[in-house]
């Protein structure tokens, strides 16, 4: 599988919520690097989300129905801040 380059995954973690690039852009930052190929995978799968689905998963509104997505949410919002 290929992956996208850096610039491409910053590029996707532009949202059209605040809150939302909150949560992406330092978890691009300071961990997407470090990730596996497989969960560097899975966030930009997560990343083809549509944002009210976002929102409702990161803000506890909802569950994510998938539960490989749903491991990704809870690793972004607990490594997000630098």
């Amino acid at each position: 599988m290929e992956l996208m380059n850096i610039a491409r995954v910053r590029w996707a973690c532009r949202r059209g919520m605040l809150e939302l690039d909150v949560l992406f852009q330092p978890f691009v930052e300071n961990v997407y690097q470090d990730l596996s190929d497989e969960d560097k995978a899975l966030f930009i799968r997560l990343l083809e989300c549509e944002d009210p689905e976002l929102f409702a998963w990161f803000m506890g509104h909802e569950v994510c129905p998938d539960p490989e997505l749903a491991r990704m949410v809870v690793q972004v919002r607990g490594r997000a801040a630098p």
